[in-house]
């Protein structure tokens, strides 16, 4: 990088304090990870915006790695951040304390040769994955905790640390021996995450009809899915519709860079929604013209194979998208999208080789639930 852009960018962009933190941590600023030497201290030159620092701490003794940890930061220009290494935790504490914030920017140049530049390689990637994520729908997702965990952090329903307290459940003592396989997973504690540890994703209707709803019209929104993301977008992005898709980027960042598989789950259901919303298709234009250049981004970073069920060896996206690209030549959807629809099925096949024009049995019959004490004459 040339000097005097690196200069502008030292003395313009954000800074990462990280005091304490052990040597061999893996860590990693966005799109890009390191494994720790003795005299790092941070990140500079960061872009404002926003950001995901994520790390694993590791064993010293055995060089076992631990599971991952993020946290999405906001930084503006010339901003300043302090964590330190909390030994007991294994995580970062982040400091409050303002005349110590102070006194580093006093002595940023002394600590440049410790701080590590932001990776600039990769930041359009990132741009690409987050461009419709913003500060405000990401700490509304993020939890309570401010930490974004690989593996939940669990913790008995029911605190049962004595012998009277699984008499009062009705349990057995735990020394008696176990009839059957079955009685002994009943004894095993039912778990549930900590509170404050949840991601806070919003919730997808299970019910994706209206109440009172006929046979026909349940048959019809089992088909349609508009009816339930209609009722995502008013409970959760009535002010802001397209914000709907910064969600489908927090989840996708989540699992491919945080290992978040519960992020993955929450990624198909919500993309499986949008994409099989044929009225919403028709009403949503800019939605869906957005959501066709977020799935042009993440798609680039996952093998095509990934999707596929290793037992039934269906793969979920195409399936997915073949339900899309049907919805967007019916009659009533836009053009523009009509035509962006088509470019984007005609890459995908060339890309990944996919066939969405394979099996396409229209005539089949869809099985829906219907509500207790609803029949069909």
């Amino acid at each position: 990088m040339d000097p005097e852009v690196a200069r502008g960018l030292f003395e313009e962009g954000a800074t990462i304090i990280l005091l304490g933190v052990p040597e061999g941590t893996e860590l990693g600023l966005d799109y890009k990870t390191w494994t720790l030497g003795p005299r790092f201290r941070g990140v500079k030159m960061i872009p404002p915006g926003l950001h995901f620092l994520h790390y694993c701490s590791t064993n010293s003794t055995c060089g076992e790695i631990g599971p991952k940890t993020g946290l999405f930061l906001s930084l503006k220009p010339r901003e300043v951040i302090i964590a330190h290494w909390n030994k007991t935790d294994d995580d970062l504490a982040f400091s409050h304390n303002a005349e110590e914030v102070e006194r580093a920017k006093v002595n940023l140049q002394e600590l440049d040769p410790y701080l590590g530049p932001y990776p600039y390689d990769t930041l359009r990637k990132w741009v690409s994955l987050t461009d419709r994520l913003s500060q405000e729908v990401a700490s509304t997702l993020q939890p309570l905790s401010g930490r974004v965990c690989a593996f939940s952090d669990v913790v008995p329903e029911l605190q049962l640390t004595h012998t009277e307290d699984r008499a009062k459940e009705n349990l057995p003592h735990n020394d008696t021996e176990c009839q059957s396989m079955k009685e002994g997973l009943d004894r095993l504690p039912k778990m549930k995450q900590r509170e404050g540890t949840e991601l806070r994703f919003s919730h997808i209707p299970k019910q994706v009809y209206p109440p009172g709803a006929t046979p026909a019209q349940i048959t019809k929104y089992s088909m349609d899915l508009s009816y339930a993301l209609n009722c995502v977008l008013d409970s959760h992005y009535r002010e802001q519709p397209l914000d709907i898709l910064g969600e489908l980027q927090f989840a996708f960042v989540c699992f491919l860079i945080g290992n978040v598989y519960e992020a993955f789950e929450h990624w198909k259901i919500l993309l499986s929604m949008l994409c099989r919303s044929e009225e919403a298709m028709k009403e949503k234009k800019d939605l869906y013209l957005g959501l066709i250049a977020v799935l042009y981004h993440q798609l680039g970073e996952i093998p095509p194979d990934f999707f596929v069920d290793i037992v039934s060896q269906s793969n979920f996206l195409t399936s997915t998208l073949q339900d899309f690209f049907q919805f967007a030549i019916s009659p009533g959807v836009d053009c523009t999208l009509r035509k962006r629809a088509e470019k984007f099925k005609v890459y995908l096949t060339k890309k990944f080789c996919w066939d969405f024009d394979a099996d396409l049995d229209e005539c089949a019959p869809v099985v829906v639930d219907l509500p207790e004490g609803v029949t069909v004459d």
